[in-house]
């Protein structure tokens, strides 16, 4: 069995025999754990992106590896070439640039380098990145829960009473419901 180094490396010089441009290496073991190694290629035209995945593919085969895919064949602008371990990004200048994928796959810079980039901006501003650097800034804490409000009393009505006590001496649900006589059979009828 290869090692996964050495399949990085034939595919490498597969890139570098076809007059590949800015071919860049980035190792993103730490990053993901879907592969270890990007590279990532710049061919001038679709025909030469087209001809840089072949010889990749060609010199692969050749020294024993395993092609999983390659992705954009048709179009040839952005090709993808997945070898395991490794997965090889060859692209056009235009789409390269709008992409930008040195800046996502590039190790992020470190603290100490950031502080001392500052130093030699401004002595000032070094100590205070240094400090932020060091310290994690407080998060804020969102606020759960509002003020009651206050209302002020209202008047209670004889009709709100009167609505309050009938409910009150609703009969519960279920119950034998006998009709009561009404307030007008109650009165003597006028003469």
């Amino acid at each position: 069995m290869i090692r996964l180094d050495k399949m990085a490396r034939v595919a490498f010089d597969a890139l570098e025999d076809v007059k590949g441009r800015d071919i860049q290496v980035f190792n993103v073991k730490s990053i993901t754990a879907i592969f270890d190694t990007v590279i990532v290629a710049t061919g001038d035209s679709n025909r030469q992106c087209r001809a840089l995945a072949n010889r990749v593919r060609e010199m692969v085969k050749d020294a024993g590896g395993t092609i999983y895919g390659i992705e954009g064949e048709q179009t040839g602008e952005w090709l993808l070439v997945d070898i395991g371990a490794t997965v090889i990004h060859i692209m056009q200048p235009a789409i390269r640039q709008y992409y930008n994928l040195e800046e996502l796959w590039a190790p992020a810079p470190k603290a100490a380098k950031v502080a001392k980039a500052a130093k030699v901006a401004k002595p000032a501003k070094a100590a205070k990145a240094a400090k932020a650097a060091k310290e994690p800034k407080p998060k804020k804490v969102a606020k759960t829960t509002k003020p009651a409000k206050t209302t002020k009393p209202t008047k209670v009505t004889k009709a709100a009473k009167a609505a309050k006590a009938t409910k009150a001496t609703a009969p519960r649900k279920g119950a034998k419901v006998t009709a009561a006589p009404s307030a007008r059979a109650k009165r003597a009828p006028k003469a």
